[in-house]
């Protein structure tokens, strides 16, 4: 197995253009190490991200995947990670919240830093913002901060003006739909998969990395860098993935050939 940053010449470290579409990705394998993406990936994306709620069966499917494949696979997300644990209760699995910047290892530590110093003006600013224009919301998460537009999707360059104001120092933006968010520049989906790498259960297996969003582009690249592969979940669009599945139910549908095994 690879274990070495993509090469700008690898086929896998490309940005495969919308016109040129994807394949479905090959039947899943067990001796893979399993990182998914949520809203978008596993459960459709819904008007208020506080809506979303991972059904029974979805539960028992994450479930068996995570005994077929020997406890390796986790969830990467920009929710927190208490959010994500109430998703998916009572399985408890590695986790990566805030894009990365907290980690729930299998052991069940759990690694999070302490917020960016820019954190405190950065909310005061976007604070202010989101006072002044109606179907805007903050989503505070401590290490991260992120506004949604979603219920007033005109406001968008309004909204990519005033997060750039807000970062300052270590903080960036990451545009997602209908999202901006401001966190550390040094964390992201593809560091999280890339730190779960080099622990077990996932050492020494192939990272398969599923996400639907801009968001997920770092954990395609970083699991293309593991030797690896990203699948997109969802409508074309330019992306580092190799593969793609049409939908959220194509994707359950897929991961039956795996829990069947």
């Amino acid at each position: 197995m690879g274990r070495r940053p993509p090469h700008p010449g690898d086929k896998s470290s490309v940005m495969h253009d919308v016109a040129m579409p994807l394949s479905p990705p090959p039947a899943p394998d067990p001796h893979w190490a399993w990182f998914f993406d949520i809203d978008g990936t596993l459960i459709e994306l819904e008007a208020e991200p506080s809506a979303l709620r991972v059904s029974h069966q979805l539960s028992e499917l994450l479930e068996t995947v995570h005994r077929q494949v020997g406890g390796a696979v986790a969830l990467l997300s920009g929710r927190t990670i208490s959010n994500i644990q109430s998703l998916i209760a009572p399985l408890e699995i590695p986790l990566a919240g805030c894009h990365g910047i907290e980690r729930r290892l299998a052991d069940g530590r759990v690694l999070r830093p302490a917020p960016s110093p820019g954190m405190r003006r950065a909310r005061r600013i976007l604070t202010a913002f989101v006072g002044r224009h109606a179907g805007l919301r903050l989503e505070d998460k401590g290490v991260a901060l992120a506004l949604h537009y979603r219920q007033a999707p005109h406001l968008e360059t309004a909204c990519r003006d005033a997060v750039e104001r807000a970062v300052s120092g270590d903080l960036g933006v990451l545009a997602g739909k209908m999202v901006f968010e401001v966190k550390p520049r040094d964390f992201s989906k593809g560091t999280a998969l890339a730190s779960f790498m080099a622990t077990a259960p996932f050492h020494g297996r192939i990272p398969v990395f599923l996400g639907d969003d801009q968001t997920d582009e770092d954990g395609f690249e970083a699991a293309a860098a593991w030797g690896g592969l990203g699948i997109l979940v969802g409508p074309s669009h330019p992306t580092k993935a190799m593969f793609r599945l049409e939908d959220v139910a194509a994707l359950h549908l897929w991961l039956t050939d795996l829990s069947a095994a």
